[in-house]
């Protein structure tokens, strides 16, 4: 077994969990304590199942939850020093030693084997992962949000994966006519912003490959995009080179159940 589930994506909160033969985790804990266990429980899995917590980046939608979810379950958190730092006073005191990564470096939970990477994104330490599975060689889950552009290591990491969620955050039209002040406007499509749907498309286009079976779409915006422009801009670029993978939007307020990866 090597699953995945979200059980929210977008500005309000982030939170999907990997589950194994031996356990599960949680990458990214933006959400209510509450909501979490309840995501998790619709999915089927128990919350004693997790392992740990891995945090990609110290920003509220990816990390508010974190410190409640740890102390509640008793389980460590996976987190980069630098983030760490930043962030440690609204994490809390927690039970259990605080596991520290480093981009580049593999580490292990469970039969999970993880390894965290640099993403383009205006926070201390900004991680994207590559999640396997031990003996298990067919599968490789890509898990890129929170990234301005395609990096030279983003493409390289992206590589094979069989199942990849990747961030879809706006329409380039609908953000400059939104509501959104200039500078957030210039931040989110900055180099260290948000992939909009067009570079979401220009991603695929360069890691694309006939392993590929699962794309979910993810961070998308609330404001500045719909799940059905993500979705048709996507499907215009798979219809054109004829590659039928398998399309999932994840969305702010209902989870997208667990997929073989």
């Amino acid at each position: 077994m090597f699953q995945v589930g979200i059980i929210a994506s977008g500005s309000r909160g982030n939170s999907l969990v990997i589950r194994s033969d031996k356990g599960a985790i949680l990458v990214d804990a933006g959400l209510a304590g509450k909501r979490i266990i309840s995501g998790l429980e619709l999915m089927g899995i128990s919350p004693e199942e997790l392992h740990g917590v891995v945090i990609s980046h110290e920003h509220s939608d990816h990390i508010s939850g974190a410190g409640i979810i740890c102390r509640k379950l008793d389980i460590p958190l996976y987190i980069s020093p630098d983030t760490y730092a930043c962030s440690s006073a609204r994490i809390g005191r927690l039970n259990q030693e605080t596991i520290f990564f480093e981009h580049g470096k593999a580490f292990s939970i469970g039969d999970l084997h993880i390894i965290p990477f640099a993403s383009s994104h205006d926070a201390v330490e900004s991680s994207n992962f590559i999640v396997r599975q031990t003996n298990n060689s067919s599968a490789r889950l890509g898990i890129a949000t929170d990234c301005g552009y395609l990096t030279r290591l983003m493409k390289e990491r992206l590589q094979d994966c069989t199942t990849l969620i990747l961030e879809s955050n706006h329409d380039e039209i609908k953000l400059l006519e939104g509501p959104y002040p200039w500078h957030l406007k210039q931040r989110v499509k900055s180099r260290q912003g948000h992939l909009s749907n067009r570079q979401a498309v220009s991603v695929i286009s360069q890691v694309i490959h006939p392993g590929l079976k699962k794309l979910i779409l993810a961070h998308l915006s609330e404001k500045n995009n719909t799940p059905e422009l993500a979705e048709s801009e996507m499907k215009r670029y798979l219809s054109m080179i004829n590659h039928e993978l398998e399309l999932y939007i994840a969305n702010q307020h209902t989870a997208l159940s667990l997929l073989d990866i």
